[in-house]
């Protein structure tokens, strides 16, 4: 066995399993910070949360991360042993989230790999503090179970002196993984290194389960066994070693002090554990092995839960593990690399385009040439391609819990900090959105987050004062409309302020001055606070105020194709919708000519298609035309004088009307002709192009030319 190790290549493991487990124990603390106490089942999952922390940060020999961790799982080991009353319950709630707070600075300084060089001695204080204070409160009068210490004594060594008294047990323990697991002899050491902690004595196999990679596989086919000395029973040590999404299943056996010596007995097919049998009897039975295996039957091979218990009682047999009704069976994970996917993506967009190019060849438009066979492969390799596409996609696509519960935890810190009652709530939070929109749209939301409660918001008082009697409220909501993603952030404050927001405006010169303030719309003021360095706060706080950061939001919103609509009631409260397209990769959508050049756009905001001629038409005195269409009147558009293109078509008749539909809106897009519809692949716009209105990217179509991909909404406005 080796008494050195290294940790390369478990970085990344340890990285990807905490963050999972964080993500969950702020989700439990946020559920119920608004509770009196955490009920029991959330103090069993946080205490084998920290606990599973402790263990694979001292594997890792993180050892701020491992101390807080561990003081942190005193707290809830106390909790769950001696049922104490009177703990201050948001007290509890935020020692949990500073703790996670540290664990999670001090893991994303290793993912920028830099060195977890955090001081968690300030918050080791405070918790022991707050555990002091809830054991005085609660005395030492009544029934009073006692309870053993949760004391963390680091290991000096593997193996432990075995020093046997009255008061020891020893186990014998098969341990089966997942056979999806990754680095199954880590996960082996980390049931090692908690195993330790209660340990007079321990053996296991494969030995070198950190210096040799290649006992991973061993251990997923063989199991991984354990001989434990320990002054523990059965049910603790089951609680120690846990089961979850990389253990399937866990055999803990007791058996006599000789058994123990003797070790796994691997040559033959089950082990039998003889409670009664001397150790002279097992070695004689041993010796007479031969004769054994010709009487009985020939077994398989030894597996994990293969235990025999025999009992001089008959019919007092024990039962076997695996006897037991099977679980179902699990899904399988696995982790990839983002930017693997990303790869992924390109190839498949790169493969879309090459597909356009072959089956729009214009060596394929000889006159006279058949061409079934061929027609019949592409449409099979179309289909293919597709599903590709649809695979990858969903591959991609996350959903916005884990999102919206960060939003649930800035509620939270920044309600309390502000002295205001607000209760959160999220709606539609396991809608899924492209990863890389995510990415793009954290940090807006966190803005808007913050306006909401900082200055949407009002205090209790002036709550009281306007006759508001319902508690305060943040909504955090999402839903797909269209290829779209809209989330809104709603709040039950005071609204936006028109006049105050026209007043700071008309001081900034942002005006029309040939315009009358009354003509403009609540949502062309609105527009205002997203403007840079626009704010109607008097005073600087340390939560920007509407306006400040705003500007930051829009444009991160911009760089994903979305866009920031605000509506606002003043007295009632205010909602900022992000429309955002669901993914940035792959879309249908429809070509179109105008002049001699190409547009697409997107077929979710495509209503129909229809031929006009002039008696349809009418004109006001402005110059903006309208059509007629089965009785109703649409605005029109015609791209070409839109955009200033050469030898487009001036006739109605020579052309076609796309009605385009967006958020109830509707207009009519007047091209030259339509030329069908395309999977497209959506690319930026190069930075060097200055931006403009109604367009959202480019893409690259079949014969080689380039195409302007059409932003309905910015059409619309």
């Amino acid at each position: 066995m080796a008494e050195e190790f290294s940790t390369e290549g478990m970085l990344d493991m340890y990285l990807f399993e905490n963050q999972q487990l964080l993500e969950r124990l702020q989700e439990i603390v946020l559920d119920q910070k608004d509770a009196d106490c955490f009920d029991e089942d959330s103090i069993n999952e946080i205490f084998r949360t920290m606990h599973t922390i402790k263990g694979s940060s001292g594997v890792m020999m993180f050892d701020d991360i491992t101390a807080v961790s561990h003081k942190l799982e005193d707290v809830f080991y106390y909790l769950r042993e001696s049922h104490p009353k009177n703990v201050p319950h948001l007290e509890l709630v935020d020692h949990v989230l500073s703790v996670a707070d540290f664990i999670t600075n001090e893991m994303d300084k290793l993912s920028n790999g830099e060195a977890a060089d955090g001081d968690a001695s300030a918050i080791i204080e405070e918790i022991d503090k707050f555990l002091n204070s809830i054991k005085e409160s609660n005395g030492d009068g009544g029934a009073k179970k006692e309870v053993k210490e949760n004391v963390h004594q680091e290991p000096k060594q593997f193996y432990i002196a075995p020093m046997a008294t009255s008061a020891s047990h020893f186990y014998k323990i098969y341990i089966s993984f997942y056979p999806e697991t990754e680095l199954a002899n880590v996960h082996a050491y980390k049931v090692i290194y908690t195993l330790k902690e209660v340990a007079e004595d321990l053996l296991y196999t494969p030995e070198d389960i950190i210096s040799d990679e290649g006992t991973a596989q061993t251990i997923l086919e063989e199991g991984f066994k354990i001989l434990l000395q320990s002054q523990s029973s059965e049910e603790e040590i089951r609680k120690l070693i846990g089961i979850g999404y990389d253990i399937k299943k866990v055999d803990v056996y007791e058996c006599t002090a000789a058994e123990f010596q003797q070790g796994f007995d691997v040559g033959s097919s089950q082990v039998k554990i003889d409670l009664d049998s001397s150790v002279e009897e097992i070695e004689a039975k041993a010796q007479n092995k031969v004769e054994t295996a010709a009487e009985e039957p020939k077994k398989k091979e030894m597996a994990p839960g293969d235990f025999v218990i025999q009992s001089k009682e008959p019919g007092k047999a024990k039962k076997l593990a695996k006897d037991k009704p099977k679980k179902a069976e699990k899904a399988a994970f696995i982790s990839v690399d983002v930017k693997k996917m990303d790869m992924l993506m390109d190839l498949i967009g790169e493969l879309v385009i090459s597909e356009s190019v072959v089956l729009q060849n214009p060596d394929l438009k000889v006159p006279g040439l058949h061409l079934d066979n061929f027609n019949k492969a592409a449409a099979q390799m179309a289909k293919i391609s597709t599903d590709l596409q649809n695979v990858i996609m969903s591959m991609r696509m996350v959903p916005l819990t884990n999102t919206f519960q960060k939003m649930n935890r800035i509620v939270f810190d920044v309600s309390r900090k502000l002295g205001k009652d607000i209760e959160f709530e999220m709606i539609g939070e396991t809608t899924e959105v492209d990863k890389n929109i995510i990415e793009h749209i954290s940090d807006p939301l966190m803005h808007l987050v913050r306006n909401a409660v900082d200055h949407g918001i009002e205090t209790k008082e002036e709550r009281e004062a306007s006759g508001k009697k319902e508690r305060a409220k943040v909504t955090l909501s999402a839903k797909t409309e269209s290829g779209k993603v809209w989330i809104g952030v709603m709040d039950n404050g005071k609204g936006l302020d028109r006049e105050k927001i026209l007043a700071k405006a008309k001081k900034q010169g942002l005006l029309d001055e040939t315009r009358a303030e009354s003509t403009y719309t609540d949502k062309e003021v609105y527009q205002f606070i997203t403007l840079p360095g626009f704010s109607t706060n008097e005073k600087v706080t340390e939560y920007s105020g509407r306006g400040v950061g705003m500007d930051v939001v829009v444009s991160n919103l911009q760089a994903v194709g979305g866009s920031l609509e605000i509506e606002s009631t003043p007295g009632q409260g205010s909602i900022m919708n992000m429309k955002i397209p669901l993914t940035l990769a792959i879309i249908d959508g429809i070509v179109m000519e105008v002049g001699n050049s190409s547009f697409v756009i997107e077929t979710g905001a495509v209503k129909e298609f229809v031929s006009v001629n002039d008696e349809m038409m009418n004109q006001k005195p402005d110059g903006e035309e309208f059509v007629m269409i089965r009785g109703e009147c649409y605005p029109v558009l015609r791209l070409g004088e839109w955009y200033h293109l050469p030898e487009y078509k001036r006739q109605v008749e020579d052309g076609m009307m796309v009605i385009l539909e967006v958020e109830g809106k509707i207009i009519c897009l007047f091209v030259d002709k339509l030329v069908g519809k395309q999977e497209i692949v959506v690319k930026p716009i190069p930075s060097y192009v200055k931006k403009v209105k109604g367009l959202s990217g480019c893409t690259q179509l079949g014969d080689g030319s380039i195409a302007l991909i059409l932003d309905p909404a910015g059409l619309i406005e």
